[in-house]
């Protein structure tokens, strides 16, 4: 791997074989941290994610009055909760363009009483907020989306979550949903939330339910349509976050790619994050997939394209289009609408970037086709999305010439990530 000023060169390998353990998931550590925050007394977070997304939701709560100590060294945090009080008066917060720090902060200030404003990048200010605020409008939330398209800066007049019924958009993100079940348990009377059209990514939603039910609150849900918190007091603990199974994906598909074998520690079968069922997709391309108590191991095989509907584990779609260009035949990606609305319109990104590698792509509202084509080098813009970068970067480790720019945007989510990749 050679390292230039504007990118980082993939140097080719032959088939990979490793253990690896990617860094604690994200997902669970925002929402951890949001659970911790709120919940009466102290918490520790062990196997915390140390990144940017993680950084910005912990600068956040601190400016609120939130006691949160970071302890990187050991890939933990140790959170003071207040339950559920809010010191602060007034804040404006800086969330980059971390959708989940947005999307539940918007929530959780509500519980407090002031002005806030969450505002971010420029990219932050072309993301859509304008359902989760009209859903917290229906809570009893004075909240305005200020750019258009009802994006943010958000400006919140808190005094508190009324509670009742709401209605949430779920086909734009499932962070919506999150945000508010997450605040839920603080209003001044139980909530009923009941969603509004299809609902995406689903396993974050049970995501948030499990980690509510840790920290002390268990929500009624029928059929992922209606949603009942009742009113109570999350409680602070000890809790440990698995690695991150979106990290891992890019392991399992250097294995698929490369034709190798790599075991994945810190996941498993029954791990709260779905997008570990990425390797399902790669078992019916033509891997060999093996689940331990606590580790999954992937082992290449002579790759098929297939159809498949990555709605549940979106954050996954780059790591597969990235697999179909080493695989015989197309594979076609659909129910993934509301990528368009990530880091980067993902869709439209990736049909870009396949197309220089001289793959043949078809561009869909909901997703893409991916025919294979010989390969050339190329030189890979990545949207500051660190699942592009990420993701394209597999490419390089069988095709020559590959060179991925702006490979600093994987501070997003996994800062160390080159560094494990050179590691394999």
């Amino acid at each position: 791997m050679n390292r230039f000023p504007e990118g980082i060169a993939i140097t080719p390998r032959g088939p990979i074989h490793a253990t690896v353990r990617p860094p604690g998931s994200k997902s669970v550590t925002n929402r951890a941290l949001v659970c911790a925050a709120l919940a009466e007394g102290p918490s520790v977070l062990q196997g915390a994610l140390d990144s940017e997304d993680t950084q910005v939701m912990i600068e956040a709560l601190t400016q609120l009055g939130i006691g949160v100590v970071p302890r990187w060294a050991e890939a933990a945090v140790e959170v003071q909760g207040r339950g559920g009080a809010i010191a602060a008066n007034s804040g404006q917060l800086y969330v980059a363009n971390s959708g989940t720090t947005v999307r539940f902060l918007a929530a959780l200030v509500s519980l407090a009483n002031g002005v806030f404003q969450l505002d971010g990048s420029p990219r932050m200010r072309q993301r859509p907020i304008g359902d989760l605020v009209e859903s917290l409008r229906q809570l009893g939330v004075d909240a305005q989306a200020e750019s258009l398209g009802d994006c943010p800066p958000v400006t919140i007049r808190a005094a508190g979550l009324r509670g009742g019924q709401a209605t949430v958009r779920g086909d734009v993100s499932s962070q919506f949903l999150s945000g508010l079940l997450l605040a839920a348990p603080y209003a001044r009377t139980p909530v009923t939330l009941v969603v509004e059209g299809e609902l995406v990514s689903r396993p974050y939603v049970s995501m948030t339910l499990a980690v509510m039910k840790a920290f002390g609150i268990e929500t009624e849900c029928r059929e992922m349509r209606e949603f009942h918190v009742p009113r109570g007091q999350y409680r602070g603990r000890l809790y440990a976050i698995e690695p991150d199974a979106s990290a891992a994906s890019y392991f399992f598909a250097a294995a698929a790619i490369t034709g190798g074998e790599v075991t994945v520690e810190g996941v498993s079968a029954e791990s709260l994050q779905g997008d570990v069922r990425f390797v399902d997709v790669l078992k019916q391309m033509g891997c060999r997939v093996a689940f331990g108590a606590d580790r999954v191991t992937v082992a290449g095989g002579k790759l098929q394209g297939l159809h498949v509907d990555m709605n549940a584990i979106s954050d996954t779609v780059q790591t597969l289009a990235a697999v179909a260009l080493f695989a015989e035949g197309p594979t076609s990606i659909t129910g993934v609408a509301h990528i368009r609305h990530k880091e980067t319109d993902r869709i439209a990104a990736l049909a870009t970037e396949l197309r220089k590698l001289g793959a043949i792509v078809e561009e869909w509202p909901d997703g893409l086709s991916i025919t294979p084509a010989p390969l050339r080098a190329a030189a890979i813009d990545t949207y500051q999305d660190h699942r592009m970068a990420m993701s394209f970067a597999l490419v390089g480790l069988r095709q020559p010439g590959v060179v991925i720019n702006d490979p600093g945007c994987t501070a997003k989510t996994y800062p160390n990530f080159w560094r494990d990749l050179e590691n394999l």
